[in-house]
Order: structure tokens, then sequence, then C-alpha cells
């Protein structure tokens, strides 16, 4: 049975998905609008890893293992780790944000 999104889980997820898209994208693919979903299978897996805690590093190592396993890519370890540390940031500032009382 699945369950109802909070406003802070629906939130994380469409920053993640754009993250992936727009600033991670491997395939360069972010100038294409019929690509817009390219990434979302995985933004699903990096929200759960936001919502467990995950580290810049394990999400970088996630980002990492998808460029060389999942496409096949030369890693870009730089660049992952700025992008895990976007994503972790993205998460503390949504999580101060549903903390604060409306």
């Amino acid at each position: 049975m699945s369950r109802n999104l909070s406003a802070f889980e629906s939130e994380l997820g469409q920053r993640v998905d754009e993250v992936l898209h727009y600033v991670w994208d491997p395939i360069g693919v972010s100038n294409a609008p019929e690509a817009r979903d390219e990434y979302s299978g995985y933004a699903m897996r990096v929200v759960g890893m936001l919502l467990e805690s995950a580290t810049a590093e394990s999400l970088a190592a996630f980002l990492l293992e998808i460029e060389r396993e999942g496409m096949g890519l030369t890693n870009r370890p730089e660049h992952a780790q700025s992008v895990a540390k976007l994503l972790v940031r993205w998460s503390r500032v949504l999580e101060e944000k549903y903390r604060r009382p409306l």
C-alpha cells in the first residue's frame, strides 16, 4: 500500500529531479524538453537516500556508479561531488522550510 507524500517529500522530489536534469545531466539532455524525464527513475532513489540522511559522499558514489555502470560513461568525480553537495543542501533547506510553522 502506498502512502501520500508529505509536502516536504513532494518538494524534495521535485528539486532532486530538477538538479539531476539541469545540473548533473551526464548525457547532455537538459536543453531537450522531450527528455525532461530522462533521470526521473534515479530521482526517487536519491530522494530515498536523502530521507535516510545520506552524505554527499554516498550520493556522489551513487551518481558515479550510474554514470559508469548504467551509462558506460567516464566518471566525473568532481562534478558528482558538487551535485551531491547541492542535493544535500536542498534537503537541508527544505527541512528547515517545512519545520517552520506556517
